[in-house]
């Protein structure tokens, strides 16, 4: 697979320089140069639809050019000792489970893949990596989770003051060792923009090799296009499916779009977002209008210009019928959220988190539109005991911890608080690792 920038084409780079890049030089995003379809390789794994084997054979065939076929399983073996879970919800809606990973949300997928990637690559060189990144929740834990104890790599984590959950915090700052937490007096959107600002900063990148492992860098997305495989080959072929995709940044969704141009057989997707909701406002009006963030019960959604919607608008030529043709958006309150998760508790028994309410509530919505019934398969992206005080607000009691989540609480919160300016953060990073 070879990978381009959103912003130049002529550029052409492989997996390895794309991920230790993070952003192309001229500060697109890399995105595959073509997209062969894979539904021969689909239709192969309808006899054994693990999640391990769907993520074999994606990797051997994406890059079957870069690594060896015992370094492709030996990569895919190390980062995914977790796998997706499919469960059954009400009539037409399915949930797949993504939270069964370290840090108990969908972003483990990726985050662990990029960390073994990035290992296998540095293991024969000398030489070593800086991860910077920018999180409005999950990225962060996850990210901290897949790096600690890389012997090659540091990691710095910017996260918006008292914007995340204190669970989230926990898990970002009380690592320690080689993940730096930095806490940002400001909004993710103020993070997400200095973490761009130091990746195009050549004094910086002269002296620092910077990468990131936010969805900006594709590295994250192609992993997770393979739940999405996995998730779609639980079904029949001929069953239609919708798949709906709780979204902030929209590197998650941006995974599913591969994945469909891959060749995976979709009925399309939906974008569910909170109030932040601009990509939804695109969709309707063709018209992008990014602004300020606003804080919602569902955090780890809270972006007013995600960065990934550059990614998304390259894949689709820009054309915005052809994008409205494959996602729409759909608006989810706080108010909303609340009532889904005590609804859905109620009627079913299972529990969500903030996010995947909003793609619950989106996938009833859409059903109740439409007079064909397509099966709705939600990606359920986190741990409900990661939002105790939301799911407590919505059942009356909080959440059971998972041992993995719970030993944070007990540890001390470790961040060096700055301000959202990107010179204040550039001095730091020269200060602490140049």
């Amino acid at each position: 697979m070879k990978l381009v920038s959103t912003r130049d084409h002529r550029t052409i780079v492989s997996f390895k320089d794309a991920i230790f890049q993070g952003l192309a030089p001229d500060g697109g995003l890399y995105e595959p140069l073509e997209y062969p379809d894979l539904s021969p390789t689909f239709d192969s794994l309808k006899n054994s639809p693990t999640f391990i084997d769907t993520a074999i054979a994606m990797t051997g065939k994406l890059l079957g050019d870069e690594l060896s076929a015992g370094d492709v399983e030996k990569l895919c073996r190390t980062a995914f000792p977790f796998s997706p879970v499919l469960t059954r919800a009400e009539n037409n809606i399915s949930i797949l489970e993504l939270y069964h990973g370290p840090s108990c949300a969908f972003k483990d997928f990726g985050a662990s893949f990029l960390a073994t990637s990035m290992e296998l690559f540095l293991a024969n060189e000398s030489r070593r990596a800086i991860i910077l990144t920018a999180t409005s929740g999950d990225t962060g834990s996850a990210v901290a989770q897949a790096f600690k104890g890389k012997d090659l790599i540091d990691v710095v984590i910017l996260y918006p003051s008292g914007r995340v959950s204190p669970l989230q915090e926990k898990q970002l700052t009380a690592v320690g060792g080689n993940v730096h937490a930095i806490e940002v007096l400001g909004s993710f959107d103020d993070c997400q923009r200095m973490v761009k600002e130091a990746f195009v900063d050549k004094e910086l990148n002269q002296v620092l090799p910077l990468t990131s492992a936010n969805s900006i860098n594709i590295g994250r997305l192609l992993p997770q296009s393979f739940y999405y495989i996995y998730g779609r080959s639980q079904f029949p072929a001929e069953q239609p499916v919708k798949i709906c995709v709780p979204s902030g940044n929209f590197g998650n969704l941006t995974a599913g779009v591969i994945a469909w141009k891959l060749g995976m057989n979709t009925e399309g997707f939906i974008a569910a977002t909170n109030v932040n909701d601009v990509v939804p406002e695109y969709l309707t009006s063709s018209v992008y209008t990014p602004r300020p963030s606003v804080h919602t019960y569902s955090n780890a959604m809270d972006v007013g210009d995600p960065s990934n919607f550059e990614r998304l608008l390259s894949m689709f030529q820009e054309n915005w019928r052809a994008m409205r043709e494959v996602i729409t958006g759909t608006t989810v309150t706080d108010d909303e959220t609340v009532e889904t998760i005590g609804e859905v508790w109620k009627k079913t028994g299972k529990l969500l988190d903030p996010h995947t309410a909003v793609g619950y509530l989106a996938a009833k919505r859409f059903l109740a539109k439409t007079e064909k019934k397509p099966e709705v398969l939600v990606l359920a992206t986190a741990h409900p005991a990661k939002f105790s005080e939301v799911v407590e607000k919505s059942i009356g009691s909080e959440p059971v911890l998972p041992d993995r989540l719970a030993i944070y609480l007990k540890k001390e919160k470790v961040s060096t608080k700055i301000s959202n300016s990107t010179e204040e953060l550039k001095s730091l990073l020269l200060e602490t690792l140049g």
